[in-house]
C-alpha cells in the first residue's frame, strides 16, 4: 500500500451537503459531457442560464439503482455561479443553457462527478500520528486530514489494526454514475 507523507489532524467532520464540498474534491475536467434527458418543461423564448451566471436550482441526486443520496426537498434552493468550479462538472454543465421553471433530468458517468476510485487514495497511517485521538476513531467514520500544505480533505476510517491505521481519501461517491432532477428557479446574468 503506498504511505502518504502528511501531518495528520483528527478532527470528526459535520455532515455537508454535496454542493458544499470542497473544490478539492471535485474530480477533474471531464473529458466527456454529461447526458442531458430531454427537459420534462421548455420555456420558449427565456433568458437561459450560461457561463458566469449566478443561479438557484432545487435537486434530487440519485444513484442508477434508484437511491437517493442528496436533494433540496424541503431546503432553500443551492446557489452557486456556473462555471466558477464550485459544483461537480456534470451537474455545472448539466445546468447550462437552461431556463428559470425549466425542469430536466441530468446524467452523468463518474468522470463528470467525483472520478473514478483511486487506490493511490487509501493508505495506511502509523497509530502513533493519532495520539489520543486512536480511542475515538471507529470503522466507517469520516474525519478530517490535513495534508503537509496545510489543507484539510475529508477521509473515512476503514480498518484499525495493532500498529495502522487505514484511511480512505475517495470521495464516497467517486467510481459512480449519478443522476439529478434538477428545477432553475432562480437565473441572475452577470
Amino acid at each position: 500500500m503506498a504511505r502518504m507523507l502528511f501531518a495528520i489532524t483528527v478532527t470528526v467532520l459535520l455532515a455537508t451537503p454535496f454542493a458544499t464540498a470542497e473544490p478539492s474534491t471535485a474530480a477533474p475536467p471531464p473529458t466527456s459531457q454529461p447526458t442531458a434527458g430531454t427537459p420534462t418543461s421548455a420555456p420558449e423564448n427565456k433568458m437561459t442560464a450560461g457561463v458566469g451566471d449566478k443561479v438557484a436550482v432545487h435537486y434530487t441526486g440519485t444513484l442508477e439503482d434508484g437511491t437517493v443520496f442528496d436533494s433540496s426537498k424541503g431546503k432553500d434552493p443551492l446557489r452557486f455561479t456556473i462555471g466558477a468550479g464550485q459544483m461537480i462538472a456534470g451537474f455545472d454543465k448539466g445546468v447550462r443553457g437552461m431556463a428559470v421553471g425549466e425542469k430536466k433530468q441530468i446524467k452523468m458517468p463518474p468522470a463528470d462527478a467525483y472520478g473514478e476510485r483511486n487506490e493511490k487514495n487509501v493508505a495506511q497511517v502509523p497509530v502513533a500520528n493519532f495520539g489520543d485521538n486512536l480511542a475515538k476513531l471507529k470503522v466507517g467514520q469520516r474525519i478530517g486530514m490535513t495534508l503537509k500544505t496545510g489543507q484539510q480533505i475529508p477521509v473515512k476510517v476503514v480498518k484499525i489494526e495493532k500498529d495502522t491505521v487505514t484511511l480512505d481519501a475517495n470521495h464516497e461517491l467517486a467510481g459512480k454514475s449519478l443522476i439529478f432532477d434538477v428545477e432553475l428557479v432562480e437565473l441572475k446574468k452577470d
